[in-house]
């Protein structure tokens, strides 16, 4: 029987009212077109068979955070694959992209410094960025122009300027203008962060994310890989200078105040990085991801993508709803978006392909599009 404060009950009813509710549910019996693993290392197995195969004494726990007993070699030595990988000076894993954003985004700021974000970026960004002690602004979503008006305007900041992009967004699968916002840091004071858990394991040499396609990884300032997507295990990493790796184990608390990974979790995002050099599954979504757009090319409410992420407006909740149980009647697990998590009138469902989906099962999902 319930016993707390009778508001939030309320709460909970003004949600059901409105068709917003959430409640969690398993989509396992379903064709997946919803989930971030793209490249199949989880549902595949690939991922646990090559742990399981090298490393096959797992630690369940790593007993503490990292600055007390959680630390360990392979952390370490992990950390240096990883910036090597990414073509970064060092790296620093995080238990999950929401802790590497809300750590580095708190923590860089202070009170004489500016921040400048899409307003599309992840919720992770939006919440560092409430917590850091820096003025703040949104840019219009992949406006260059009006974020070059925002820097002219703040042209006499005393601090610094950070800019904040995702280099693939999460609702649209669209890319940020990576190249165009490089050429605005041309001084010793605007920095560029750029949020890359949508692009690794899909853009880029053997994965490397979108900063690597277009050669400006070392014109960032940071850059965050997120391995709960296509990676298909758990956590993060922020990649940059050694100087940065130090501020952040010294004053981002969601690293300093939180139990390190255990060694397991380690091993695996060890493995992903080494399926990432020898699989053929980016070949194999980027073939998906051509033969969707292909079959979606004369659908006026189809947002065209070259990520592994598409959308189709449905404007209206009811209407997401609607389309949303009608897939799943039709054995396909795609999810269903609603406002406000995205802006009334621009309601959509989120389809995401996978390596592992076939010709098949994407033509039938492109046929109940509508």
């Amino acid at each position: 029987m319930y016993k707390g404060p009778l508001h939030l009950l309320q709460l909970l009813e003004e949600r059901k009212r409105k068709g917003l509710f959430r409640a969690l549910k398993n989509y396992d019996h379903l064709t997946d077109f919803s989930s971030n693993d793209y490249l199949g290392f989880s549902k595949s197995g690939l991922i646990q068979k090559k742990v399981s195969s090298s490393e096959p004494n797992l630690i369940a726990g790593s007993t503490g955070s990292r600055l007390i007993s959680g630390h360990s070699s392979y952390a370490g030595n992990l950390e240096n694959k990883i910036a090597e990988f990414h073509s970064s000076e060092a790296a620093l894993i995080f238990n999950s992209g929401y802790d590497a954003n809300v750590g580095l985004l708190s923590s860089i700021a202070g009170k004489h410094d500016l921040i400048l974000y899409d307003e599309l970026i992840h919720a992770s960004i939006h919440d560092g960025i409430r917590l850091s002690l820096a003025r703040h602004y949104k840019i219009r979503h992949n406006d260059v122009e009006h974020l070059k008006r925002m820097l002219e305007r703040n042209s006499d900041v005393s601090g610094s300027i950070f800019i904040v992009v995702e280099s693939i967004y999460s609702m649209d699968g669209d890319s940020a203008a990576l190249k165009e916002i490089v050429a605005l840091c041309d001084n010793k004071k605007i920095f560029l962060i750029v949020d890359e858990a949508h692009a690794i394991g899909v853009f880029g040499k053997n994965g490397r994310g979108l900063c690597n396609e277009l050669g400006i990884e070392s014109e960032c300032f940071a850059r965050i890989y997120t391995y709960g997507k296509a990676m298909g295990c758990h956590g993060a990493a922020v990649a940059g200078s050694k100087e940065l790796k130090d501020y952040l184990i010294n004053y981002a608390r969601s690293f300093i105040y939180t139990t390190a990974l255990p060694l397991h979790s380690l091993q695996m995002i060890n493995a992903a990085y080494t399926l990432l050099e020898e699989t053929e599954a980016m070949s194999q979504l980027k073939e998906n991801i051509k033969y969707f757009n292909e079959l979606m090319a004369n659908n006026q409410n189809f947002i065209i993508s070259n990520s592994a992420i598409h959308c189709c407006l449905y404007p209206g909740n009811t209407d997401v709803s609607n389309v949303e149980a009608e897939f799943e009647r039709n054995g396909l697990f795609v999810k269903g978006i609603k406002s406000p998590t995205v802006k009334a009138g621009t309601e959509r469902v989120r389809i995401c392909l996978h390596a592992f989906n076939t010709k098949e099962e994407i033509k039938k999902l492109a046929e109940l599009i509508h």
